[in-house]
């Protein structure tokens, strides 16, 4: 069984800024993992480097048995489903949820000229009541709530049934309701064994569902930690990710960190 993400000696430079430095890193296929720092840590572009967008300075990148560089990426990117605020804001306001989904198959944002065949059509709607938002298909994308736009995405990201699925910071904008109700249902999605591998980027501990296996904590382009997740989710590695003096607490999967009073 290879890996679905295996990072070696990885290293991305942008003019005088090392953005990534030496990162080693694997993700085996039925493995959830979380990807938590700070700003300018280094997380969009690790993100970039995974979803077969942006290629090393230095180092291999293995992404699904492929090696980055020596691959078509255009071949190699649908088979991993990804949500970003990039994504979203590029999806029309007036197209249905239904044609936001479906349209996945055909690598386009909204439905066209496309012809769906029974099995793509009969896949989105059990991945939109999956998502719990099968009653919006007919509704226009805009006039969704933040929260409903963000399941809708994670069922176009599933749409191709892929092997990687990649959601960067899926709770941010969202209040309090809206981010409890995604991450239930981004923990039916990691706790599910027949989903993808999965990697889940955010800055809050509360945002990890549960069902989340492991953890890498990044900071200045670095590693800090990585591995299982209580075995990485502490105090000590959090307060020097952050540069905080913090305190972790866990109850029933669901993760919180305050800083520590003085």
């Amino acid at each position: 069984m290879a890996p679905v993400v295996e990072l070696a000696g990885v290293s991305v430079v942008r003019g005088t800024s090392t953005l990534l430095r030496d990162i080693d890193w694997t993700v085996e296929e039925d493995e959830r993992w979380v990807v938590i720092g700070p700003n300018g840590a280094g997380k969009t572009t690790l993100l970039q480097l995974i979803s077969a967008n942006a290629f090393p300075t230095r180092g291999v990148v293995g992404l699904l048995g492929e090696v980055m560089g020596a691959v078509d990426v255009f071949e190699l990117r649908p088979r991993i489903g990804m949500t970003s605020a990039a994504l979203a804001d590029r999806i029309p306001r007036s197209e249905s949820v239904g044609n936001v989904v479906v349209s996945a198959s055909y690598a386009v944002i909204g439905r066209w000229h496309e012809r769906y065949d029974v099995q793509d059509l009969q896949r989105a709607a059990a991945l939109m009541t999956q998502l719990r938002v099968g009653h919006l298909s007919k509704r226009t994308f805009g006039t969704l709530s933040e929260g409903e736009r963000k399941r809708v995405q994670i069922a176009r990201a599933l749409m191709t049934d892929p092997e990687l699925l990649l959601l960067d910071e899926p709770a941010a904008g969202l209040d309090l309701a809206g981010r409890e109700a995604l991450v239930a249902t981004l923990s039916d999605l990691a706790e599910d064994p027949y989903a993808p591998a999965m990697v889940l980027v955010t800055h809050h501990l509360e945002e990890i569902p549960r069902g989340i296996t492991h953890a890498l904590l990044l900071a200045g382009g670095r590693i800090v930690a990585a591995g299982p997740i209580r075995d990485v989710l502490t105090a000590d590695a959090l307060t020097a990710t952050f540069g905080l003096p913090l305190e972790v607490s866990e109850e029933s999967g669901r993760w919180t960190a305050r800083a520590v009073s003085v």
